[in-house]
């Protein structure tokens, strides 16, 4: 289902179990490293939610959120030139139309 998210969540919980062994059990050498897997799995879960398709939803949210204070009035749609009518001479000539039922 949300397959990017779970492995970014998953790469975050790794960094965060490695710091946690990292202090428990004073390894002052790897330490950088579990900062930067943690750090790593916190820049890739919004990328994750953006591959996944929710980010997006989250995003036009956004988007609308901000621009709903800024919404422009509509304005007056200019109407179409009148039709100009066939002169009554054509209108005679023409066939007369056959009466409805």
């Amino acid at each position: 289902m949300m397959r990017y998210t779970k492995m970014a969540l998953l790469i975050f919980g790794l960094g965060l179990v490695s710091g946690l062994v990292v202090v428990a059990g004073e390894f002052a050498r790897l330490e950088r490293v579990a900062s930067a897997v943690m750090a790593l799995g916190l820049v890739l879960l919004p990328v994750a939610l953006f591959a996944d398709g929710r980010g997006m939803r989250l995003l036009a949210w956004i988007v609308a959120r901000f621009s709903a204070g800024r919404r422009k009035k509509a304005r007056p749609k200019s109407r179409p030139a009148a039709r100009r009518r066939k002169p009554q001479a054509a209108a005679a000539a023409r066939a007369p139309r056959r009466k409805r039922r």
